[in-house]
């Protein structure tokens, strides 16, 4: 009697697990490419951000040049070296444009735990810039692990340099 309860049980799991991941095939696609709207986290109400740790992305405007998709976040302070910057650019040429960051730091991204996935975007590069704001560059592939490109700039006039 314990062994068809647990078996009932089990099969009744499986069938709810199953059923929401059918259900949900479709729609985290559609959420992912969906434009966030409204203030996001770490922005006040006219689009300028105030705590470059909290933003997340998806709030900003999107740009695509050449091969390279991005996103601009914020409002640039005046005379901030980044209006200078494009999205894909490389890491020196950035470095060579604005000068060393305040701080900076790397993390690895969820397709870095896909087995035998050798495309880019596996880790990704963050530097802070004292009162400029942030840069976050994608890593590259398997065949490019000394770089990365420009994916998303975080203007913050306000920003303290450090993650």
């Amino acid at each position: 009697m314990r062994r068809v309860a647990s078996a009932a049980f089990c099969s009744v799991c499986l069938g709810l697990i199953l059923s929401a991941c059918a259900s949900g095939s479709g729609t985290r696609s559609d959420s992912a490419a969906a434009e966030k709207r409204g203030v996001g986290p770490g922005m006040n109400a006219d689009g300028e951000v105030i705590d470059s740790s909290k933003v997340e992305s998806g709030y900003g405007q999107k740009v695509k040049i050449g091969d390279w998709e991005g996103e601009l976040t914020g409002k640039p302070a005046a005379g901030s070296c980044f209006t200078k910057l494009q999205i894909g650019m490389p890491i020196k040429q950035v470095t060579d444009t604005c000068g060393p960051p305040t701080d900076q730091g790397a993390y690895i991204t969820g397709k870095a735990f896909i087995p035998f996935y050798f495309g880019s975007d596996r880790f990704r590069y963050e530097l802070a810039y004292k009162a400029q704001g942030r840069l976050i560059f994608a890593g590259g592939s398997m065949a490019d692990i000394t770089g990365g490109h420009l994916i998303w700039v975080i203007y913050n006039a306000s920003d303290t340099g450090y993650r």
